[in-house]
């Protein structure tokens, strides 16, 4: 894999930290997109960025803006309770809210972790509809027995 050794230069408003988190984010979006790992509105990753002053925030994805297209600009950067912090020049825009209730509150559990990535995969999907779910009826599943949750 290729690793980018630099960065656009940072858009007004935007430390470079910030700016270079901000193209990382939209870089594994787009890699989500490459690789079919989206069901299009309702899969969400999401990056910390540094607290400053004791407030926590992080960047998701602005709703509407499709993986492929993401970019370090498209991503709204708010605040554990959903609310945009506002950026020079920047307008209101949306996040989708099931996406900020679970990345707020993984983000507040875990504050070691700085993305949150979660997705709907095919595999996923196909097993999370079993009634009983992942069985340990091979070596692979057997990596994850005992360690998964299921909300129902």
């Amino acid at each position: 894999m290729n690793v980018a050794s630099s960065f656009p230069p940072p858009v007004s408003g935007f430390s470079e930290q910030e700016w270079h988190i901000r193209c990382h984010l939209a870089a594994l979006y787009r890699l989500l997109a490459h690789l079919r790992m989206t069901d299009l509105i309702y899969t969400h990753i999401s990056a910390r960025l540094p607290a400053h002053a004791g407030e926590h925030h992080f960047l998701i994805n602005q709703y509407g803006v499709m993986f492929h297209e993401m970019r370090a600009s498209d991503l709204v950067k708010i605040d554990t309770e959903g609310n945009m912090v506002e950026s020079a020049g920047r307008s209101e825009r949306n996040v989708n809210a099931a996406g900020f209730t679970i990345h707020s509150a993984v983000h507040m559990a875990r504050t070691d972790l700085m993305c949150v990535v979660h997705t709907h995969t095919a595999a996923g999907i196909a097993v999370s509809a079993q009634k009983q779910g992942l069985l340990p009826i091979s070596q692979h599943a057997l990596k994850f027995y005992g360690r998964l949750a299921y909300h129902g």
